[in-house]
């Protein structure tokens, strides 16, 4: 089965000219919201598209990463398709004791007097 990229060449600069023009909106879109936001509620500095754009990656890196891979959910997706119904139930007592309440009984919350 040919991919569809080897089928349809020209879909390569489509997909380049939509990549950056996403990236382009999401600059805009965050120019926006905080020289909206922002700049009135506490005085920070109006900021340029292009400033716009570098918090954009800047909270990228920080936050999500560049990945491209597998990320750590499907690692674990992975391995819990793999497992046995016993393994599922031990691993899932084994977060139960290790995050979970000390008490199911016990609501979430008491009232304060």
């Amino acid at each position: 089965m040919k991919s569809v990229i080897r089928r349809k060449p020209y879909l390569i600069p489509l997909f380049m000219i939509l990549g950056f023009g996403a990236v382009a909106l999401f600059g805009w879109i965050v120019m926006l919201l905080w020289n909206a936001a922002l700049v009135p509620v506490t005085g920070a500095g109006i900021i340029s598209f292009w400033q716009a754009l570098g918090l954009l990656i800047l909270s990228r890196i920080l936050v999500g990463g560049f990945g491209g891979g597998k990320g750590r959910g499907s690692r674990m997706g992975a391995r819990w398709s793999h497992m046995t119904p016993e393994e599922k139930e031990r691993f899932k007592e084994y977060c139960r004791s290790r995050w979970g309440k000390a008490n199911p009984e016990e609501p979430p919350f008491t009232e304060v007097q």
